[in-house]
């Protein structure tokens, strides 16, 4: 087409008032959003669907006592050289949804309705979670849990003290069980925590439950390809798994660490959390001994989001390398 007299004209004006056009300050075209998504995360072993739900995260300053066997200074530079900031310590907790092909099952249950509310939101987003990714709580077959402690079965219970998940059999490791059931363990117990971690379980299990909690045994599966594996020290039962479908197998590790770094990194680090904490490093080594030597991938309650990852060894110890991000499932 002839480029007329006309069109150059316009063409030069436009060029000419370009600079004047880019000057203008932008607007933004949707308001700045305060929260993130729901957090969740698919992938498959074999036949079988895993999803990942967050139930969030606490974040808190330490002190020397956090890590019984370790000085303050020695934790900053592990933090430091991890790229975390000094002082502070994140704790993340991540349950999971197994959905078999027949069962739909939840992994331990997050910190609850209580922790939402006093956390401001930060922790106890296990329900919204859940629900954000597709799931009904009514329609979970099984909950099976690793251990007693607070951020694994306080979903246990919603906001009015009713069962979360009404029409699931609540499985439990048979030796955890018998010893926060153990009258004679609990007036024993140390006052403070540990007290504390005893009236906790009996109001779940004994006051909402009605003990309707089926036992279940190490070396036995106690759902389809869900295999459980005695990880004992973190508690007296603390349990992990091992999730196996077709050629596809994965280490649910439960607490055999918490968040990896400075847990995996310093193996021997002893948390205040740990019941026997010396148990708790041998079972840690042991373990991670393990899965790196087999290759085995390792999802973890603890580890930052969504927690699947292998582990090597590193000198001393252990380094944990998250599994790519994967869009499809």
């Amino acid at each position: 087409m002839e480029l007329t007299r006309r069109h150059a004209l316009t063409g030069a004006a436009a060029v000419a008032a370009a600079p004047l056009l880019a000057a203008r300050p932008a607007s933004a075209a949707a308001p700045v959003a305060d929260k993130q998504a729901p957090s969740f995360y698919r992938y498959k072993v074999g036949d079988i669907e895993v999803t990942v739900v967050s139930d969030g995260r606490n974040t808190f300053t330490f002190e020397d006592s956090f890590i019984t066997n370790a000085k303050k200074e020695e934790i900053n530079a592990a933090l430091e050289k991890a790229f975390l900031p000094r002082d502070i310590m994140t704790i993340y907790f991540a349950p999971l949804v197994i959905n078999t092909g027949g069962k739909l099952v939840v992994v331990d249950t997050g910190n609850g309705p209580v922790a939402k509310v006093n956390s401001k939101g930060a922790a106890g987003q296990f329900a919204d979670n859940l629900a954000a990714a597709g799931f009904d709580a009514k329609a979970v077959d099984m909950v099976v849990i690793s251990h007693f402690h607070t951020d694994h079965v306080n979903g246990l219970l919603t906001a009015d003290g009713t069962p979360a998940f009404p029409n699931a059999e609540v499985l439990v490791p048979a030796t955890e069980w018998k010893f926060w059931m153990d009258d004679g363990e609990m007036s024993r117990a140390p006052a403070g925590r540990m007290q504390g971690l005893f009236k906790n379980n009996r109001n779940i299990f004994d006051a909402a439950l009605k003990k309707k909690v089926t036992p279940y045994e190490w070396g036995k599966e106690v759902a389809p390809g869900l295999l459980a594996v005695e990880t004992v020290g973190h508690t007296p039962g603390h349990t992990s798994y091992v999730l196996s479908s077709g050629s596809g197998k994965v280490f649910v590790q439960s607490d055999v660490t918490n968040n990896p770094n400075p847990f995996a990194t310093n193996p021997g680090w002893h948390a205040f959390f740990d019941q026997d904490a010396d148990v708790a490093e041998k079972t840690r080594r042991r373990i991670y001994d393990m899965v790196a030597t087999e290759k085995l991938m390792v999802q973890g309650f603890h580890y930052p989001f969504p927690g699947l990852g292998h582990v090597e060894k590193d000198g001393n110890g252990y380094r944990v390398i998250p599994a790519p991000w994967n869009p499809t499932i």
